[in-house]
């Protein structure tokens, strides 16, 4: 969970991320908005996989990325259990000072 908040602190990361959500996409089309060397967008791709939020597919020359769904699930499930435990908690100090 930890290396997951890491890759998503990071300003480039999300937006790399805003742009998968349109589909996957190659390294090349990922980089075309950026300001930045093909190997810093590389070094954020790579940050992003080893979190396991994007999946890479070589095909040839070119790899492919998309979102991994399945971890941003996972995290969304953890924030609302917090949520909810934060919740129940606020409940029980109302009841107790009633």
């Amino acid at each position: 969970m930890n290396q997951i908040f890491s890759a998503l602190s990071d300003p480039t990361r999300r937006a790399i991320l805003t742009l998968l959500r349109q589909g996957e996409k190659s390294a090349g089309e990922l980089a075309e908005p950026f300001h930045i060397s093909k190997p810093s967008i590389s070094h954020h791709l790579q940050t992003l996989k080893a979190a396991g939020l994007v999946l890479d597919d070589r095909r040839g020359q070119q790899i492919f990325y998309s979102l991994n769904t399945t971890v941003f699930q996972d995290v969304l499930s953890w924030m609302l259990e917090m949520t909810d435990r934060g919740e129940s908690r606020q409940v029980s100090r109302e009841e107790d000072n009633q």
